[in-house]
């Protein structure tokens, strides 16, 4: 008989990789997600009337009533800086539904925070036509509305309209418009311009506190635009002399007409800039960066 080996064979080993699932039809099945899917950021709860208008009261101090006051500011008013509606257009943005309804309070305030939050695209005619006749040019607001004409698809035209209208609160606004016009538009030629400097130099000095204030800036704004307009603008205020302006109980002086745009021209120029008109052009809207 043959002899039976003793040894016994060692069992096959096994492989111990786990294996991957595979779905009926041979394919690896995907893996579940492992992370929830992101929420989306809720929508900012937009902001009231009553709300903000209780903001705007809180934040009012006396001590800025009282400066406002001597800055010819009318009442109502709570006095609030500027740094404030800052803080508040930064939050707001773009409302123009909301700015009208601060308009309509009749609050210096209000009035103020509604200029920097309102949409110069939306504005209408007439809204601009109100808001020019009722603006007081104390303390920026009269300029913010000439800045929120220029800025929108009218300025041109009111500039023309409010410069010659009867009511002086308009006239005011569209001599400062047609400054801003000078700042910030790049198509109006020079000659549209001379013959604004033509009616100051014929009508500031016979013209109310407000408008000869508002005629004074825009003499160094068209000064400003270039170097022509530099030259004519010079010629006209050398021409029209000192203007005697009313600034109430305050320390603000008269500017200097030729004096300033010297002064801008130097400062723009050092910067590089062809002019002090191409350096503002660069810069925020006046009334969102004031």
């Amino acid at each position: 008989m043959p002899k039976l080996s003793t040894k016994t064979s060692a069992p096959a080993k096994t492989k111990t990789a786990k294996t991957k699932a595979v779905s009926s039809k041979g394919r690896t099945a995907p893996k579940k997600a492992t992370t929830s899917p992101k929420k989306s950021k809720a929508t900012p709860e937009r902001a009231t009337l009553g709300a903000i208008m209780r903001e705007l009261e809180l934040a009012g101090t006396a001590q800025t009533r009282k400066t406002y006051a001597r800055h010819g500011v009318p009442e109502p008013m709570f006095g609030v800086s500027f740094a404030v509606l800052q803080t508040l257009l930064k939050r707001i943005g773009v409302d123009h539904g909301l700015a009208l309804a601060l308009w309509d309070t009749g609050n210096y305030d209000a009035r103020n925070l509604a200029l920097k939050i309102a949409d110069p695209a939306t504005m209408t005619s007439a809204e601009l036509d109100r808001w020019a006749r009722e603006s007081s040019m104390a303390s920026m607001c009269g300029s913010y509305v000439a800045v929120i004409a220029e800025e929108g698809p009218y300025g041109v035209a009111k500039a023309a309209e409010w410069s010659d209208s009867t009511h002086s609160g308009e006239r005011a606004t569209g001599w400062m418009l047609i400054g801003c016009l000078a700042s910030r538009n790049t198509t109006l030629p020079d000659a549209w311009f001379e013959k604004r400097l033509g009616v100051i130099e014929r009508t500031i000095h016979a013209a109310p506190n407000m408008e000869r204030e508002a005629m004074n800036r825009t003499v160094i704004a068209i000064g400003c635009r270039n170097a022509a307009l530099r030259k004519a603008a010079l010629s006209a205020a050398k021409r029209i002399g000192p203007v005697e302006i009313d600034h109430g109980d305050t320390s603000c002086e008269t500017p200097d007409a030729a004096g300033h745009i010297a002064k801008a021209w130097a400062h723009s120029t050092s910067k590089g800039f062809a002019s002090p008109a191409a350096h503002e052009r660069t810069r925020k809207s006046l009334r969102l960066r004031c």
